[in-house]
């Protein structure tokens, strides 16, 4: 089939690629050339794994290729999906502007039927809005539908995640449209879930606000291990091993960051209270998010007393591993506090320090986890990267003025810190 993608940020690349990856004809829409110039050499300006090969893979073999136009897109292929940013506005409220854009181009360049899918996430209703637009802007007489596709893409996996995915909702309004997502999606060989698109809009909104959820219980649950003497990754293996509860999102740490959870949670709060439906549970998720990185920098303050003229060495900037994404990152705020407090911050990163750079001021970023540590007070983790989990520790001690480990991410097993001669700070874990 043809497919073309509008937006070719992160969603609307891996989303473009995996297509073309199986076998169908893409073509990626972006009104920013230095990033289409980019992209035409099969080179991305993002880190995620596997995606840039795959992209100069499917660029050299003709099925992938970029264009500035949308009206060229829409007039060349038979499915449309819309991949823009929805970024949040200031109230929590996801701003559709660059759907309703694009949505208006896409009307006035129809030449004959085509599936309009939003991609994007969005709230519910949107695909409503965007129907309205396709049809006070569209030529007379030709017939469109329009279809909602949420992406379940987590950032380190989002290649695995489109390829082997656990379920694909598709909502629609129509058998026609239905058929031809069908038939977009049959190579997969996963369970299709057909819905009303208002049902599929609510589907990503309920399920990151879950997943979210989960992530707060089992943070609070670790300052309750902590302020007992419990372990709480023990607590949550006994929890996940309960099918109706599951292990998933259950890793204590220093809260959840990324583009998609705190967007996502603060429209769907705001969708619900629009229509009169408090929704406190998800103020408390959020609320437990931002607590949970002060909590972390008490840790640090209770064990080292003083902070002013301290230095410490950050391990991690990305709001997860497997990501140079910065966005909502947890570290930007640990690391701003800490600063506050007269701390000097020398950072590591494997893939965000470009990115962290404009976001974090009068930090010093080096080239390596051991230059991290060389002469800090302490050693602070605030990344899951695997090459954290396999430094040599005997190295790292020599390097640090004090042998002081805080591990927010719940790394590291507590005994073999101790034997090795650290004072271990997890979350939740006894020392």
């Amino acid at each position: 089939m043809r497919i073309g993608i509008i937006g070719s940020g992160y969603v609307g690349l891996v989303t473009g690629a995996c297509f073309a990856h199986l076998g169908h004809q893409v073509i990626c829409v972006d009104n920013d050339v230095k990033k289409l110039t980019v992209l035409k050499k099969g080179k991305v300006p993002i880190y995620e794994p596997g995606l840039e090969e795959l992209i100069s893979e499917n660029v050299k073999k003709g099925r992938l290729k970029f264009h500035a136009s949308v009206r060229y897109t829409v007039r060349q292929c038979e499915v449309l999906f819309i991949c823009v940013n929805t970024p949040p506005k200031d109230n929590g409220e996801a701003d559709l502007s660059y759907v309703e854009a694009v949505a208006r181009e896409i009307a006035v360049s129809l030449p004959s039927y085509r599936v309009i899918v939003d991609k994007s996430t969005v709230p519910v209703e949107t695909g409503g809005w965007v129907a309205k637009t396709m049809k006070d802007n569209h030529r007379k007489g030709v017939a469109f539908d329009v279809a909602s596709n949420p992406e379940f893409l987590s950032e380190g996996t989002a290649i695995r995640d489109f390829l082997e995915p656990d379920r694909v909702v598709i909502g629609v309004s129509s058998k026609r449209a239905e058929k031809v997502l069908r038939q977009l999606y049959a190579p997969l060989k996963a369970p299709i879930l057909v819905t009303d698109i208002k049902s599929a809009e609510l589907i990503k909104h309920a399920s990151n606000s879950f997943l979210a959820t989960k992530i707060s219980f089992i943070n609070v649950v670790s300052r309750l291990c902590d302020a007992v003497g419990a372990d709480v990754d023990l607590v949550a293996k006994g929890m996940g091993m309960d099918p109706r509860i599951g292990k998933s999102f259950l890793k204590a740490g220093v809260g959840f960051g990324g583009f998609c959870f705190p967007k996502d949670l603060s429209a769907f709060l705001r969708i619900s209270e629009k229509r009169g439906i408090p929704f406190n549970l998800l103020k408390e998720v959020l609320e437990i998010n931002e607590e949970q990185k002060s909590y972390f920098v008490q840790k640090i303050e209770s064990e080292m007393w003083n902070l002013r003229n301290k230095t410490l060495g950050v391990l991690g900037l990305a709001f997860k591993a497997g990501t140079d994404d910065m966005r909502f990152a947890p570290s930007v705020d640990i690391i701003k506090h800490l600063q506050s407090e007269g701390v000097t911050v020398k950072a590591y990163d494997p893939q965000a320090m470009s990115r962290a750079r404009p976001l974090l001021k009068k930090v010093t970023f080096v080239k390596s986890a051991y230059e991290a540590a060389r002469g800090a007070d302490a050693l602070v983790v605030l990344t899951e990267w695997s090459e954290f989990k396999n430094m040599d520790f005997k190295r790292v001690k020599r390097l640090l003025r004090h042998p002081v480990l805080f591990d927010g991410r719940n790394m590291y097993d507590p005994k073999q810190m101790k034997k090795l001669g650290f004072r271990y700070h997890g979350m939740g874990r006894p020392s």
